[in-house]
């Protein structure tokens, strides 16, 4: 029972393990890749396009690991992974691991709103 409290209070023990592990392999990394799975967590934490759902998230950051690994591993330069933006690059990326969160919805809500005002329909 006592797990159960504290795991309400400070969340997932395996998501925390599964956060640590991701980590530590982003940390076993290589420069530049490191370097750039870095910048790419950054942007995805402060640009709230991470999954809300954990599973989903930390599916995504397992995932983008692997990529790295695999490119670090066959020396693919980091240009041919994420191109020349890499902005479209993590947007792209996140889109596969979309739950239809809250933004979704409400891009559709703008679409359908301004479809009706224009007479759209």
């Amino acid at each position: 029972m006592a797990k159960n409290i504290l795991e309400l209070i400070i969340g997932s023990f395996d998501d925390k393990k599964q956060w640590r592990a991701y980590k530590a392999r982003v940390k076993a990394l290589p420069e530049p890749y490191r370097e750039t799975v870095d910048a790419i967590e950054r942007y995805l934490m402060h640009s709230g396009d991470t999954p809300a759902d954990w599973s989903l998230a930390g599916k995504m950051f397992d995932d983008l690991a692997d990529l790295f690994d695999r490119a670090a591993a066959d020396g693919t330069p980091v240009r041919d992974i994420v191109g020349d933006d890499p902005v479209e690059f993590v947007e792209e990326f996140v889109r596969t691991y979309s739950d239809g969160g809250w933004i979704a919805k409400e891009r559709e809500r703008l679409r359908t709103t301004i479809a009706d005002a224009a007479g759209d329909a």
